[in-house]
């Protein structure tokens, strides 16, 4: 049988990917740049292809590198799955489980969840990491996150997905707005005045699916980084903007004297849901945590 790379040769060169720059993936790797140079080239002999295009300015991967990089990273998930699952048959519902989860989510659910776990599961120490859709789910499926908290539909790309709940999105808009306070459905809205989240944040393409505005490139439309700042900006009449359910419940908006809610004809809808990896040894702590998010989503709305 013919030699195979080894799971450190294809570390080596996924953290060079994430680098490149020999000695910072050599510290990432905590060995010596002439070990990791020396188990790159010996991955190089192997696969019978140059992986890593170097010179003094410059490290890049060839088209052969980076097709083997994404390969590798599915096989280091799977490497560390297999890890977990020694562990789980154990010893389960125990230590560490690093969970992603998306800023239109995030602050309406943790302080529950983190209530919830520490009742449910004693044992699990629980990780939280906040991040857009797109960068939790690469994370997810490079193995450094067990399971993401998002909102659908978007891309989950073969992964496993549970659903926890539904929601609509709401009109919330500036008591003095009139127009807003008129309207019955999107079609009665200024869309002009929609104020959005910025790039990145899949309520913004939630909302877009629904509201014909398109995107332009030339768009002046202010956007928001965050929920909380796209609220203050309603608070100060710049325009109106459409929050799901889980949020409007929020004390931050209930409260402020300023904003009005109301529900829509047509609005956009948005699905909760959690999702890990098809392989994941962690299928006990996926069921308790679904149970979980499910009962904190339903209490929410």
């Amino acid at each position: 049988m013919a030699a195979l790379p080894s799971l450190r040769q294809l570390s080596y060169l996924v953290t060079l990917s994430e680098t490149l720059h020999f000695t910072e993936a050599a510290r990432r790797s905590f060995v010596t740049q002439s070990t990791l140079s020396g188990g790159i080239m010996e991955l190089e002999r192997l696969l019978g292809g140059v992986l890593v295009e170097r010179d003094r300015q410059n490290v890049r991967l060839t088209p052969l590198g980076e097709q083997v990089v994404a390969r590798a990273r599915v096989l280091l998930a799977d490497a560390q799955d297999l890890m977990r699952l020694s562990r789980e048959m154990s010893e389960p519902l125990t230590g560490d489980l690093h969970l992603g989860v998306i800023p239109t989510i995030a602050p309406f659910i943790l302080a529950q969840l983190l209530n919830e776990v520490h009742k449910q599961l004693p044992k699990i120490q629980l990780h939280l990491h906040e991040a857009q859709s797109e960068k939790i789910v690469e994370k997810l499926e490079h193995g450094n996150l067990d399971m993401v908290v998002l909102a659908l539909p978007f891309d989950t790309r073969g992964l496993k997905v549970a659903e926890i709940s539904k929601e609509d999105l709401f009109l919330v808009y500036h008591k003095g707005d009139q127009k807003s306070a008129q309207a019955n459905s999107l079609d009665d809205l200024d869309l002009s005045r929609l104020m959005l989240l910025e790039e990145g944040h899949c309520l913004r393409d939630h909302t877009l699916s629904a509201c014909p505005i398109g995107e332009r490139k030339n768009d002046q439309r202010l956007k928001a980084s965050s929920l909380p700042t796209l609220v203050e900006m309603v608070s100060a009449n710049l325009g109106f903007t459409l929050l799901p359910e889980i949020a409007i419940h929020n004390a931050m908006i209930k409260s402020n004297p300023d904003l009005q809610i109301k529900s829509i004809e047509a609005a956009p809808s948005r699905t909760l849901a959690l999702v890990t990896r098809k392989s994941t040894p962690l299928q006990s702590e996926f069921d308790v945590l679904l149970r979980i998010l499910q009962k904190i989503t339903q209490n929410a709305v």
